[in-house]
């Protein structure tokens, strides 16, 4: 969740650390600090809050040419300055940390039963272990005799203020890269944040560990073996750090649909056919021979899945399970042989989805595993057989848009090349293909609503409560929306399959419930409008996403968005479109923060 940054360089950082920092503001807010060394002396400025406060209280005269910082998102500890990063140490050591030490407790009892500490923090205990094996050896040895003694997920960077040469990271289990430049060289949780001064990245491995002076980098293995690790080119744009004239990042994001949906299947698409290619040259060891399929995903992630399952089963005749990552790892599961996964995260990191993606890589009848991410870079990517990117560009708002729909055009070029040696024919394939191509564009048409869901917010801004519905493969839409909903305005929403209705969810309809619907033309239409006249008859008002073709018309109680749908079974990628629009204006109203909501981080790389 956290986010780090580094610089060691022949020029004054502090600026620069502090710009880079707010960059990184989405994966966590709670608090945020800097520490910087300056003529052997070791300086630190923390602060509750973002990293604007922290702004507020540095000295401006600080001319340290190497510091890092972190802006946190809580884990232990709850938000304060005390528990705000760097953590120091007898003012000798200053360390930043993503991730859990989940034995913390344990180091404390065994080195420092008489120190007590001054935060509430796993993080703080770090510090003053590193600094009690730097007593008697370098940096470097200290850092990784003190990460011997660690269980849990890691990714730290060190100062040492006898040593203002370098700065020493190391990652497990949560995303550290190195940035190189010509006479400055940087550290991050991830790369946008740095590309304004750098576009060449090496990306550590799990168990690697560095030193990072202003001209040199040294990488040395969990043995401290020294390694080299390829240093890759970043196709990220500055631009994507900025908001284009756009009041907020998730605005701006809604709205980068079409062409993020054009660039996923740019290449992919050839003759109204999906290349098995797509997959890389990995596919050939599982595509002749998988049987089921499996799919681990989290949050939003886990929504495209449930879709997922939908179209394989229907289109392809596939048999599919969807599992949440963080449920998965800890139950006994029954795989059947020719087990095909499929490992769904916008990041590449979630914590949940890649332990669980090194349990299936661990056990039998798993045949191969697929990764469907937005960074080709991250840990999912690199460990799973194949990867098909979605190429969504980087997402700054911590509430996913651009990056689930992708999610689902990517699912679907993959469905098509999985189906082939199943039931999807020559003629489906066709007709996908040129459903997946008018895409971008009733995008486009539908984003035009977005004056009037802006009206509609109005009416459901004031409301506690929401209910969502959908039926089929709409229902992890109407699913998503419930979510987006919560997530940003903080109104408490439900999703359920509306054939359910009658088992539970009626008993709260009333005349103020509002009941949002997704209704598109498809073979189970007439069933959802009777579900419709339920909530009608206890006094429901309902605000229906409507195929055009649905036959929907707005009255006293009904309100209706009509939308030009394409085809099923396309046509839920659309219907999410103008759920996202309802959850942002509603935002707006209540004026909750939208691309920061409280509590939330958009990489999620703790368990």
């Amino acid at each position: 969740m956290c986010g780090i940054i580094g610089i060691n360089s022949n020029r004054s950082v502090s600026s620069t650390i502090i710009s880079s920092l707010k960059k990184l503001e989405y994966r966590g807010y709670d608090s945020a600090g800097i520490a910087v060394i300056e003529n052997k002396n070791l300086h630190s400025y923390k602060k509750e809050g973002h990293v604007s406060e922290l702004t507020s209280i540095l000295d401006k005269d600080l001319a340290s040419n190497i510091g890092i910082a972190h802006t946190r998102w809580a884990t232990h500890g709850k938000p304060s300055e005390a528990n705000a990063h760097p953590h120091i140490s007898e003012n000798n050591i200053a360390i930043v940390h993503n991730g859990i030490i989940e034995n913390y407790v344990e180091i404390k009892e065994k080195f420092f039963k008489n120190i007590k500490l001054e935060s509430e923090t796993d993080s703080e205990v770090l510090a003053h272990l590193i600094n009690f094996y730097a007593k008697d050896k370098n940096i470097l040895d200290a850092v990784h005799s003190a990460l011997k003694e660690v269980k849990g997920s890691y990714a730290i960077a060190v100062l040492d203020k006898n040593n203002s040469d370098e700065i020493i990271v190391a990652r497990h289990g949560s995303p550290l890269i190195i940035g190189v430049g010509e006479d400055s060289n940087f550290i991050a949780s991830d790369a946008h944040a740095l590309i304004e001064h750098t576009n060449q990245f090496i990306y550590l491995d799990d168990g690697d560990m560095a030193s990072v002076s202003s001209s040199k980098i040294n990488i040395f293995d969990k043995d401290k073996n020294s390694v080299d690790r390829e240093i890759k080119k970043s196709n990220i744009s500055l631009g994507s750090n900025s908001k284009n004239g756009f009041e907020h990042f998730m605005l701006k994001e809604i709205f980068e649909q079409p062409e993020a949906v054009k660039a996923t299947i740019q290449d992919r698409i050839i003759n109204n056919s999906v290349p098995k290619e797509i997959l890389g040259p990995s596919a050939e060891k599982y595509l002749d021979g998988f049987k089921v399929v499996q799919i681990i995903a989290c949050g939003t992630s886990y929504h495209a899945a449930l879709l997922a399952k939908h179209w394989l089963e229907k289109l392809a005749g596939i048999p599919c399970q969807a599992e949440i990552a963080s449920e998965f790892r800890y139950r006994k599961h029954a795989v059947q042989p020719g087990t095909l996964s499929i490992c769904i995260s916008q990041s590449g990191e979630t914590a949940d989805t890649l332990s669980a993606l090194r349990q299936i890589k661990e056990e039998e009848n798993y045949i191969g595993t697929i990764a469907i991410c937005n960074v080709p870079e991250s840990s999912i990517a690199r460990e799973c057989d194949s990867t098909l990117i979605t190429h969504a560009g980087p997402e700054i708002g911590v509430a996913s848009t651009k990056a689930f729909t992708t999610q689902l055009v990517a699912l679907m070029l993959l469905i098509i090349v999985l189906g082939k040696n199943f039931e999807i024919s020559e003629e489906i394939e066709k007709s996908l293909c040129e459903q997946l191509q008018t895409l971008p564009e009733k995008i486009k048409s539908t984003l035009d609503l977005d004056q009037e869901i802006a009206e509609l917010s109005k009416i459901f801004s004031n409301k506690e409560h929401a209910l969502f519905l959908g039926r089929g493969s709409h229902f992890p839409i109407a699913r998503e929306g419930a979510l987006k909903l919560k997530e940003i305005s903080y109104i408490h929403a439900e999703a359920y399959a509306a054939g359910e209705l009658k088992h539970g969810p009626l008993a709260i309809v009333d005349e103020n419930m509002p009941v949002v619907a997704v209704a598109p033309n498809n073979v189970v239409l007439e069933k959802l409008k009777s579900n419709l006249e339920e909530v009608k008859a206890r006094g429901g008002k309902l605000y229906i996403f409507a195929d055009k073709k649905a036959g929907f018309k707005s009255d006293e109680i009904s309100q209706v968005f009509e939308i030009d749908a394409p085809l099923n079974p396309v046509a839920p990628i659309l219907f999410t479109i103008p759920l996202q629009l309802l959850a942002y204006h509603c935002a707006i109203i209540k004026g909750t923060n939208v691309d920061m909501p409280r509590n939330l981080a958009k990489s999620v790389t703790v368990e």
